[in-house]
């Protein structure tokens, strides 16, 4: 079992990291919000992983073990929050819309030099409220824990681009369509479509931080088509597959 590192107070700073570049499991006595400036982060738990390019962050309550990973040169920027305060009132990791105001107060707060001046506490008082108007975002792959379900979400890992239905993914891994159906809503909340659909975005953004092409990226995600791709990867993220790397 990994050792699991414990950091009382979550850190505020940014730090870079290279492309894969993880931060081993932690927890922290505070809350964090984690933000891409630039890139790509995952955040995983037992539970799942969540991710989020510059349009989203991601929160992380107080206790939950977590870890990151790095896709694209990472800018992270790390924002802890007393436990004290919970403004959005969740016990477990969630994503979180970025506004262009929400942005620029993750920015400053997360500058040096770091502390308690007059302004920095103005600055957290504005962020707060703002995160209290963020609407959360679908932007999460949840782990499985049934063997059957897992073997189902190993295989289209490997290959997100794998047209098989249900029924046929079944039949590969030796469990029927009806209880893989009900495992899907039952363990990871959603159906099979929705899970296949947040599992492409995910390799999708892992691409595209890369610098893969869009087309290239389509194709090997799955999408019938390019502007498919463009369509499903602007309602989820709010910018064009196109625009990712020309973030600021």
């Amino acid at each position: 079992m990994p050792i699991i590192r414990h950091t009382p107070e979550a850190p505020t700073r940014t730090r870079t990291l290279a492309p894969g570049e993880s931060i081993d499991a932690h927890r922290h006595d505070d809350h964090q919000i984690v933000y891409a400036g630039s890139g790509v982060v995952a955040v995983t738990t037992d539970a799942g992983t969540w991710f989020a390019p510059g349009t989203r962050a991601i929160w992380v309550p107080a206790g939950c073990v977590h870890a990151h990973r790095a896709h694209g040169h990472l800018a992270l920027h790390l924002l802890g929050l007393p436990a004290g305060t919970n403004p959005l009132a969740l016990d477990a990791p969630a994503v979180l819309a970025v506004s262009p105001l929400l942005r620029e107060l993750i920015l400053a707060c997360t500058r040096a030099p770091y502390g308690d001046s007059p302004e920095r506490l103005r600055l957290r008082a504005v962020l707060l409220d703002q995160l209290r108007a963020s609407p959360q975002q679908p932007v999460h792959l949840p782990a499985p824990s049934d063997p059957r379900l897992a073997a189902v979400c190993e295989l289209l890992h490997r290959d997100p681009a794998d047209p098989l239905s249900l029924a046929a993914l079944a039949t590969a891994t030796g469990a029927s369509e009806r209880t893989l159906s009900r495992l899907f809503r039952h363990d990871l909340g959603m159906t099979f479509p929705q899970w296949r659909t947040q599992l492409r975005l995910y390799h999708a953004l892992r691409m595209l931080a890369d610098g893969m092409p869009v087309t290239a990226v389509a194709h090997r995600c799955g999408w019938s088509s390019a502007s498919a791709f463009i369509d499903v990867f602007r309602r989820a993220f709010g910018y064009t597959p196109g625009a990712h790397n020309r973030r600021p």
